[in-house]
């Protein structure tokens, strides 16, 4: 109820709201989406909540970085309007027992590498939306297979807001910013550009003509040869639809994930 009315407050004079949800351990990529939504709206929310429900059993959330103190003070400078950071029992209260399935769309990519994980990313994203009641909603490009089904969601459920995507920023050395960097010892952060250097190329010999499936190859080789461990998968998809494509065709995208020391990265980059 005191979110509801804070926002409310905020809409008076028929003024927009956009919302920029988070994980918190804000870095200048959260910071970008900020910026975005100051362009597009009078004002801006942003949320930060860990969400327990698309973390596997074995994956990162207690060691999930979290500093609100932090993030707080770097939203304060940036003129956010409203911190929006319910806790667990507020988001999941006792007898929480509905959820959304995104079904085929979150079934490919990472949610082959992480099952469950789209379904509490929707989920969620859903409640915010309801809680929050934005004009906007931002997301970054960086998990392009999110903001596809994100896009999906507000249509299926007929959502009344627009769901915009914010351009991936990058590191000068071109690896895509993310939480999990921190992870990163000094030598896997040098190694981890192999990941956006191998898309670069598949992404170049694609759109000029080359074999899919030779590029896509040669981009894992490529990974795996400058010092990642393994790779989850790199493909070329259908940006809306995210369809494995054999031959390119527009609009398509690159999508890659791949592990390195106890740190598994993603990454994608548009062709053509």
């Amino acid at each position: 109820a005191t979110l509801h009315r804070a926002v409310d407050a905020l809409k008076q004079g028929r003024k927009s709201v956009a919302l920029v949800p988070t994980m918190g351990a804000l870095h200048e990529g959260h910071l970008s989406l900020v910026r975005m939504a100051k362009r597009v709206a009078d004002h801006v929310v942003v949320s930060i909540f860990v969400n327990p429900t698309q973390f596997g059993p074995n994956e990162d959330y207690a060691a999930y970085p979290r500093d609100e103190a932090k993030d707080a003070a770097l939203l304060v400078e940036e003129g956010v309007a409203l911190l929006w950071g319910p806790d667990v029992g507020v988001m999941y209260p006792d007898g929480h027992s509905t959820h959304i399935e995104v079904a085929e769309l979150g079934a490919d990519y990472c949610g082959a590498a992480r099952p469950g994980h789209f379904d509490g990313v929707a989920t969620v994203v859903a409640k915010l939306f309801n809680q929050v009641r934005p004009d906007i909603a931002i997301f970054g490009e960086k998990d392009w297979q999110q903001l596809a089904i994100i896009r999906r969601m507000a249509r299926d459920l007929d959502f009344a807001l627009d769901i915009l995507g914010a351009p991936i920023a990058r590191d000068k050395d071109g690896l895509a910013l993310s939480s999990r960097n921190a992870y990163l010892s000094a030598a896997e952060r040098k190694a981890a550009t192999a990941l956006p250097n191998a898309l670069k190329a598949a992404a170049k010999a694609i759109a000029g003509g080359g074999d899919v499936a030779g590029a896509l190859a040669k981009a894992e080789a490529d990974i795996v040869k400058g010092g990642f461990d393994s790779v989850d998968y790199v493909a070329l998809a259908d940006a809306d639809s995210l369809e494995r494509l054999t031959e390119f065709r527009k609009p398509a995208r690159l999508l890659a994930a791949a592990r390195i020391g106890k740190t598994r990265l993603i990454d994608n980059l548009a062709v053509g």
